[in-house]
């Protein structure tokens, strides 16, 4: 119920800012009350929860034909440069590209091929925006173009690096590095997606056990569809979530390429295992 009136105080147009102070203050709460509330039941701080209310509804206006001028004021931000400053990082664009189905924005994308076909690593400056495993690096490429039709797509030479880890985890081998990310999100898919970053490799999740974790036991359907539409694949491994009856179902890139990459996490990480416990 906090939560619930904080949420809809927070979703209300007005400042770009608040005081948590305040907003406790409103609700016969304290911050530390109000937070740890937050983090309970969504995840995140009040802060992240405000802003990512506002740039979900700032998302829908731009969609919908709004003027990034209407956009910006019915979204509280207060001034255009607030409005870059707190969305490009969540946009991986500025506002005007967004609504523009990319436009302006520049996308690099790598392919590397791994036993289980080809895998393409697209990023921006800021970090991975996308992850696709397919047979053909035609319709890979065509998946990214369609997700962003007006972006410069370019094939890069600047992020081997990560594609090498992805390469390797596709294998089944342990994380080496950090993999910064740079995509879109509701609040909820980035929860769901927090989520599964946090099941060890080797290891499974249903769905259902993936929503009581986020305290929605009722939001399976909701946690599948976060899992479906999760644009960066392996890194954020949705592979890693079953049915409750322990069958496969709802991945992207195939269930045999699902069911592989379980085997092979589940066969390294034992391999790990061994040798630490040897003498």
């Amino acid at each position: 119920m906090l939560v619930r009136q904080a949420a809809a105080l927070l979703a209300a147009p007005g400042e770009d800012s608040f005081r948590l102070s305040e907003l406790a203050a409103k609700l016969a709460s304290s911050p530390g009350q109000l937070r740890r509330a937050f983090h309970r039941v969504a995840g995140l701080s009040p802060k992240d929860f405000e802003q990512a209310l506002r740039l979900s509804r700032l998302k829908r206006m731009l969609r919908d034909g709004s003027t990034i001028t209407d956009a910006l004021y019915a979204c509280g931000y207060g001034s255009s440069s607030r409005l870059y400053e707190k969305t490009n990082a969540h946009l991986g664009m500025t506002p005007a590209s967004y609504r523009k189905g990319g436009e302006g924005m520049k996308i690099g994308f790598t392919i590397g091929q791994t036993t289980l076909g080809k895998v393409l690593v697209a990023s921006t400056e800021r970090g991975i925006s996308a992850v696709y495993l397919g047979e053909s690096e035609r319709s890979l490429v065509g998946a990214l173009q369609d997700e962003y039709p007006r972006a410069e797509i370019v094939r890069a030479g600047g992020n081997e690096g990560w594609l090498n880890e992805i390469l390797q985890r596709v294998e089944g081998n342990a994380p080496n590095m950090d993999l910064p990310l740079d995509v879109q999100a509701t609040a909820f898919q980035r929860r769901v997606w927090n989520e599964l970053q946090k099941i060890p490799r080797g290891s499974t999740k249903t769905y259902t056990q993936v929503a009581r974790a986020l305290g929605k036991p009722r939001s399976v359907r909701a946690v599948a569809r976060a899992c479906a539409t999760n644009p960066v694949s392996i890194v954020v491994p949705c592979h890693r979530v079953i049915r409750t009856d322990g069958t496969l179902a709802g991945y992207r890139w195939g269930l045999q390429r699902k069911e592989k990459l379980l085997e092979r996490e589940g066969a390294s990480r034992q391999e790990t295992n061994r040798a630490a416990s040897l003498p």
